[in-house]
């Protein structure tokens, strides 16, 4: 059965980017999904279910297309800019993977194993304060206890975790789309795209005027906690993720710029990606004039199964994702093939500073 899950993955996933007869056939079971959800909506807007307000502004970086969009780069880049902007943020996660159900805090000691892969890159990329844990608002509020400094809340992921209310909500999508624009299992989407939100964000290279009207149409649906009518159509912010260099796996302080790899024809390179959309990151990497063969792997895989030792490569270049996880790993850490390939995100400032002017009725200062 586990083998045969990635194979089911790949056939949804090619599905839920067309209405093909697959998509139709599952059509009747995603009415039931979003009534569903709807449902559960509704009876936190009614009060029925308990949702908690934390002392700080409270911004949520989601999606609505499962998967990965990019939101652990988007939550990095705006810790980093509330931060220049003179702001103390502090990060929750979910923590994929991440071991017990109680709120624990990231350090530089903690390993993927025990907080997620994304939480240890955010804490590692930014300095921020960090914690995981099931429950978003008792996993907020154990940060601020333990740093009382943090004036503002992001959390990485939990769109739908509405037993956490929230200032600001961010959704995230790239250049897929909404794709059939259906929800699960029919479509990719976990709500439907109407859904309210204070921001758009688009990871991709070319923003489309088609594809701004698709991921936020502005037209129907109502805040599902806040119960708020929709807004007019806003603004989409584009993000574009750039990699310049590449850092070695075992020697980190080791760079070489994408540009020299890229002049050197006879490299045998390989680029590995366990992401949710690891096509992006093949892509940058051809955009940077590489040429690669590519090894897709399962989101947050855990290398265990040492998959590149059978490669015949000069060069196996990673994201920084899963670079956190190859790290532990002794027999990969030492390979002096393996290469980190880190990527910033680009957006217009004026997000932040959007996000600030929106928190600033709140105990922000």
């Amino acid at each position: 059965m586990a083998a045969n899950k990635p194979a089911l993955e790949a056939t949804l996933t090619r599905n839920w980017l067309r209405r093909g007869p697959l998509a139709c056939a599952l059509w009747p079971l995603s009415l039931v999904f979003r009534a569903l959800s709807g449902a559960r909506a509704a009876l936190f807007r009614a009060g029925v279910l308990r949702s908690s307000r934390l002392p700080v502004p409270v911004v949520v970086v989601g999606n609505i297309y499962i998967g990965g969009t990019g939101k652990t780069p988007l939550t990095i880049w705006l810790v980093r800019a509330l931060q220049a902007a003179g702001l103390r943020p502090g990060v929750i996660s979910r923590g994929f993977g991440g071991a017990g159900d109680g709120a624990r805090e990231v350090t530089a000691a903690s390993t993927p194993a025990q907080v997620g892969d994304e939480p240890l890159l955010i804490k590692q990329r930014t300095g921020a304060p960090v914690v995981v844990g099931r429950d978003r608002a008792a996993t907020g509020r154990a940060l601020l206890a333990a740093h009382p400094e943090v004036d503002i809340l992001l959390t990485d992921d939990g769109l739908q975790h509405y037993k956490l209310q929230r200032d600001v909500e961010i959704i995230l999508f790239d250049g897929r789309g909404v794709g059939n624009g259906w929800l699960l299992p029919a479509g990719p989407l976990r709500e439907p795209v109407s859904r309210r939100r204070d921001f758009t964000v688009i990871n991709t290279p070319q923003m489309t005027a088609a594809l701004v009207r698709a991921v936020d149409p502005g037209t129907a649906g109502s805040d599902p906690v806040r119960g708020q009518t929709p807004s007019p159509p806003r603004p989409a912010f584009q993000m574009t993720l750039v990699g310049e260099h590449a850092e070695q796996l075992r020697d980190r302080t080791r760079h070489t710029p994408l540009a020299e790899l890229a002049a050197s024809p006879q490299l045998r390179i390989v680029a590995a990606a366990g992401i949710g959309n690891p096509s992006r990151f093949f892509a940058m990497l051809r955009g940077a004039g590489l040429r690669v063969a590519e090894l897709p792997l399962p989101d947050h895989h855990d290398f265990q199964d040492r998959p590149f030792a059978a490669l015949d490569a000069d060069l196996i270049l990673m994201t920084e994702k899963d670079a956190v996880k190859c790290a532990q790993i002794e027999e990969l850490r030492d390979d002096p093939r393996l290469w980190v390939v880190p990527v910033t995100a680009r957006i217009d400032r004026a997000l932040a500073d959007q996000i600030v002017e929106k928190c600033r009725g709140r105990s922000i200062a």
